[in-house]
């Protein structure tokens, strides 16, 4: 299955002329694309998918879909253990 998962922009950075970003999912923690949202900053949530910053979100909606994933078992699924982090 793939989701679009809400997280929260800690960091970014330029690659080579692309933005990145590393993007907290409630703990764990990937890199990212923000080719698509080229204005986010830091502390703002977006919906990731496919390793995109897709669109943004409000934090109250990124934890309660967080919240309802990790229940669900699909954050797991779909981001891997906690642990498992991926930086520049």
């Amino acid at each position: 299955m793939c989701l679009g998962i809400p997280g929260r922009i800690t960091e970014i950075w330029d690659d080579r002329g692309t933005r990145m970003a590393l993007v907290d999912f409630g703990g764990v923690i990937r890199s990212v694309c923000l080719a698509y949202l080229p204005d986010a900053t830091v502390g703002q949530y977006t919906i990731i998918h496919a390793g995109f910053a897709l669109t943004r979100v409000d934090e109250d909606a990124a934890r309660q879909t967080l919240a309802m994933f990790r229940e669900l078992g699909l954050l797991d699924a779909e981001l891997g253990a906690p642990e498992a982090e991926v930086g520049r």
